[in-house]
């Protein structure tokens, strides 16, 4: 079997209400070879709505509930990409973006792309996230010596080889800052592409907190000293 060029990796914690459209989105890309499902304990219906998708690209991984950078690690074991895109279970993030992050990679122009919510259209961005992430993004941009505008995008398209390379460590969503620092301490450059953005309330589901602000702030400090 031909190895894939693109593996979209998408962890799941439940998500029963999204993650069936989610899998129709990725599935209408033709760029996706592979689409890596790791359910991640979930306690409503998310796994019966995924195992819904037949589709032979489909490969569906379930595993005790232990946070997304948990998940995110136990599905790159799973990968077979070139390259990996993590995508979100709950519709903020659009799979029709897909092709403009892929872009940058095919003309030769960067290996790390980053879909940035704050250079595209986007939707209800909370004030307190919308503050939270500039401060990251400025704590980031100052102690590596970069200009990112999205540090905390879930959109994150890498090499496979360079991303197991980086060893994660990370269990929560403090996974996201680890990735970047450590990409950023190589000396690889970060290339941002706009995307749309739907952000959801905490009501409907959103699941960071004040609390995974303070981890990133640890992780961004620690990683650089």
């Amino acid at each position: 079997m031909n190895k894939p060029f693109l593996s979209v990796l998408v962890p799941v914690y439940n998500e029963e209400k999204t993650v069936g459209t989610v899998l129709k989105r990725l599935l209408a890309q033709r760029e996706v070879g592979e689409i890596v499902v790791v359910d991640d304990g979930s306690t409503d219906a998310s796994l019966k709505e995924i195992k819904k998708h037949k589709d032979k690209r489909v490969r569906v991984f379930s595993k005790e509930n232990n946070g997304k950078g948990s998940a995110i690690r136990f599905g790159l074991m799973q990968v077979t990409g070139e390259y990996v895109l993590f995508q979100d279970a709950d519709l903020e993030y659009d799979p029709e973006d897909i092709p403009a992050l892929l872009e940058p990679v095919q003309k030769g122009k960067a290996r790390v792309i980053y879909g940035s919510r704050f250079l595209g259209p986007h939707l209800n961005l909370l004030f307190w996230h919308r503050l939270g992430n500039s401060f990251l993004n400025f704590l980031v941009n100052i102690l590596y010596n970069t200009t990112l505008s999205d540090m905390e995008t879930c959109y994150k398209l890498l090499p496979t080889q360079l991303l197991k390379e980086l060893d994660i460590r990370s269990n929560n969503f403090d996974m996201e800052p680890e990735i970047t620092c450590k990409v950023l301490k190589r000396g690889i450059s970060i290339y941002e592409v706009p995307i749309s953005y739907v952000g959801r309330t905490h009501a409907e589901g959103k699941k960071i907190t004040w609390k995974d602000g303070f981890s990133a702030v640890e992780t961004i400090i620690r990683l650089r000293f």
